[in-house]
């Protein structure tokens, strides 16, 4: 397994390095249209299926209350339908108010601290290959109020819920430890009332060009490249600590396993105003994997993926899986969101937007040696106040008053950061 962090520089000729792949993955699947109707086919039933869960019960998105997840209290009934949509919502995963007050100490430590002033727009150009907008992502990670909801009992417990839907023993051991995860500093979004946004269009994160042309993506998705996709598990996690990704310069990437990306909610937010949708389909990453090997795509492209962007999902390209986008319901301050690090994902325009839409992006990502050489990483950044490792360096929190402190970490923030023995 992995054990050190590290990245992979991107081949000169990396073209190259996809005709080739093509070639390759062609002599070794065989029939690959009739392996992509099969996708084709599971994919229109799973996203027809959603559409009537969201006629019934106003979405697809599988929904649990904290205190059941807590209490143990979900049912097979459920994990099997959130492993069907490979998404939910995690009701109060803190209370409405605690989540409030977040937001109003964020907002306090960015005002103390100038950031409007001191703000100099956008590092990276990661979603530049989109055809919407950015988000309004704010580069903040050292907040206190990310910091104690990163390692509060509330987040390590519904981490751990969400890491052993995952199937994570192998021969001899297992591929990561799910109840611990590393802390994994990501941003801020902060969306006033009365934007109008253009939103975010579907994508994929963790990976573009390194799932074709990686071999540790290979073994993770080794049933669809070898048309075996009636046995493929998108909640096998063996191989996947093992992959790494290029490392594009400036540029956002990620350096850890997420079995789940995820946000947690510091406003209210109403139904059609610019909420998070997701193909609910964890399977849909075949038919993306899949589509560049047609034969009406150049040979040396792979449907607009470009290095250190994300992995877009279009019109052009990918019809049934844009017809297949659901929205998150409404929710409350204090609600978490989560989905599948596979699971595509966009985010809807608006227009004049009502009320705030405030959110601090928190994943689980499990300890693993992978993992662990990360969270070191991450523990040199917070002791600094500089920006993580795998976001740009724009290090505006260095010197900045009331940040987080090594010394403010409690138990599970010091085990989160291999600091502690697990």
């Amino acid at each position: 397994m992995t054990t050190s962090f590290s990245s992979l520089t991107l081949p000169d000729d990396y073209k190259k390095n996809i005709v080739e792949m093509k070639r390759a993955m062609r002599a070794q699947i065989g029939d690959i249209a009739g392996l992509f109707r099969q996708v084709c086919d599971k994919i229109e039933t799973e996203i027809a299926a959603a559409r009537e869960e969201e006629k019934r019960n106003g979405s697809a998105w599988p929904e649990i209350s904290y205190a059941d997840l807590a209490a143990g209290k979900v049912s097979p009934q459920q994990i099997a339908q959130i492993k069907r949509r490979g998404c939910l919502v995690v009701r109060q995963t803190f209370s409405r108010e605690s989540a409030l007050e977040m937001d109003r100490s964020m907002l306090n430590y960015l005002d103390e601290n100038h950031f409007d002033e001191v703000y100099r727009g956008p590092g990276d150009n990661f979603f530049g290959s989109l055809e919407a907008s950015r988000p309004e992502i704010y580069p903040i990670y050292w907040s206190k109020a990310q910091m104690s909801a990163r390692q509060s009992e509330q987040m390590a417990a519904t981490q751990s819920f969400l890491n052993r839907l995952w199937h994570f023993q192998q021969a001899g051991g297992s591929w990561f430890n799910p109840d611990v995860n590393i802390i994994y500093p990501d941003r801020i979004r902060r969306r006033p009332p009365g934007t109008t946004s253009k939103g975010l269009g579907a994508h994929t994160d963790s990976g573009a060009l390194e799932r074709w042309l990686l071999p540790a993506y290979q073994k993770v998705f080794r049933k669809i490249f070898t048309n075996r996709f009636a046995e493929y598990d998108p909640w096998d996690a063996a191989y996947r600590p093992e992959v790494n990704e290029y490392d594009v310069a400036n540029t956002t990437k990620c350096s850890a396993f997420r079995t789940f990306q995820g946000w947690t909610a510091l406003s209210d937010m109403l139904s059609g105003q610019g909420l998070l949708h997701v193909v609910p389909v964890p399977e849909a990453m075949a038919y993306v994997l899949l589509r560049p090997l047609l034969d009406d795509v150049p040979e040396d492209e792979l449907c607009g993926v470009a290095p250190g962007r994300v992995l877009p999902v279009s019109e052009k390209w990918h019809p049934h899986l844009i017809a297949g986008l659901c929205s998150i319901p409404a929710v409350q301050a204090g609600d978490s969101v989560w989905w599948h690090c596979d699971v595509i994902h966009s985010v809807a325009p608006v227009e004049n937007q009502q009320g705030w839409g405030n959110v601090m992006y928190i994943p689980a990502a499990p300890m693993c040696e992978k993992n662990l050489a990360y969270a070191h990483s991450v523990r040199n950044a917070l002791e600094k106040g500089a920006s993580p490792a795998d976001f740009p360096q724009e290090d505006y929190e260095q010197a900045w008053a009331n940040r987080f402190q090594l010394s403010d970490l409690n138990i599970n923030g010091r085990r989160a950061l291999g600091m502690e023995e697990n």
